[in-house]
């Protein structure tokens, strides 16, 4: 059975998106309804440096399609502060609210700290606290957790592994749970170039050929739009490979 796509960009709330993408006199209030009817996905990133409220939760689900899939940042108080220690209650604290996404609510993204090092002690133990009903997803950013003791780790508790591309790096394309998820940080500069045709092409291929249930994507460039664009052009390059 062929992999379910979810394609779109980390964060829809970007001032200088405006004609750009969203049109003139469109209130901010729109912007996700407006976002939601081009792509099927957004990536939640500010809820990495501050818990939305309620309200806030309960907005975004009542102003997207029925069909619409939030990925969650986690909050750095967990992952950069507590280093997923000594987490139960802020974890049990940040859950509780994603789930008000209901059935929009799609993996919640766990990214470590550049200096946090391989320790699959810690990272055994914060997974034997995630709650199981709710995709997770780990993106490791030092590059010891790179190991096939990770992975193993991770596929044990059908943990996702966050594949990633940034400038002069890519991590193993690797898949340790039934689903895939990929973060786009710029091709040439961090968070502000764009992906050409012929890096999409290939990028399309390699996800076709990803054995999962369903592949979540993002592009985390969004200076200049070009995480629009690039997103846009991915989903219609996927829809061409068979």
């Amino acid at each position: 059975m062929a992999a379910r796509y979810y394609i779109g960009t980390s964060g829809w709330h970007y001032d200088h998106w405006q004609e750009k993408f969203y049109p003139n006199g469109l209130p901010k209030s729109r912007w996700l309804e407006f976002y939601s009817s081009h792509y099927s996905t957004v990536e939640l990133n500010n809820s990495f440096y501050h818990l939305p409220s309620e309200k806030a939760f309960t907005n975004w689900k009542n102003s997207s399609p029925s069909e619409f899939v939030f990925s969650v940042k986690v909050s750095r108080f967990i992952t950069h502060i507590k280093r997923l220690k000594n987490a139960v209650e802020p974890l049990a604290n940040f859950v509780s609210r994603a789930r008000l996404l209901d059935g929009k609510l799609g993996p919640l993204l766990y990214q470590l700290p550049h200096n946090m090092k391989y320790d699959d002690q810690t990272l055994e133990s914060f997974l034997g606290i995630l709650p199981r009903d709710v995709p997770h997803v780990f993106e490791f950013r030092h590059n010891s957790w790179f190991d096939d003791r990770i992975f193993n780790l991770l596929r044990r508790y059908n943990v996702g592994f966050c594949i990633y591309d940034m400038p002069g790096f890519r991590t193993p394309v690797v898949t340790t749970s039934d689903f895939s998820y990929i973060r786009f940080h710029g091709s040439h500069c961090l968070y502000s170039s764009c992906y050409s045709s012929e890096e999409l092409e290939n990028w399309a291929q390699m996800l076709k050929e990803l054995d999962v249930n369903k592949i979540y994507a993002y592009f985390n460039n969004d200076v200049e739009g070009f995480a629009i664009r690039n997103a846009l052009d991915l989903m219609n390059l996927l829809k061409l490979i068979r």
